[in-house]
Formats: C-alpha cells, structure tokens, sequence
C-alpha cells in the first residue's frame, strides 16, 4: 500500500465510502484530536476544500478529513 498524499484529505475524488480516514470533529479542531473510523458519506461537494473534505463515518462522529489511512479497494 503506498502513503496517501498529504492533499488527499482536500480533494473528495481520492474519497469515496468504505476508505478508512482520520478526521478531525468541529469539537477537536483546538486540540486537532484525530478521530478513525470509516466513510459512509460524503458531505463536501466542491473539488477541493481548503480545510478538508467534510464526511460522515459509519458510526455517525462528522469532520474534516485529516489523512487517507485505507482507500476502499486497496
């Protein structure tokens, strides 16, 4: 598996549901606590996003995006 790029995170082509990420909830961005878990939805429809992609996981917890841990498929 190769490491994700640092830019995956803000570009919602390199996400889809079922890839494992890190992302950061609204309630962690001061302390920038990473959360795991997997995409069920994504909620950013732009191309890109400064901040990251917003996405729901399979669990409910909402965020940005902070890395690409396992793309579906891979």
């Amino acid at each position: 598996m190769t490491m994700p790029n640092q830019d995956e995170g803000r570009n919602p082509l390199a996400i889809q549901p079922g890839c494992t990420v890190d992302i950061i909830r609204k309630e962690d961005q001061r302390s920038g606590k990473k959360t795991r878990g997997i995409v069920q939805e994504i909620y950013t429809n732009s191309q890109t996003h400064p901040h990251g992609i917003k996405v729901r996981l399979m669990d409910g917890r909402v965020g940005r995006i902070a890395e690409i841990i396992k793309s579906d498929g891979t």
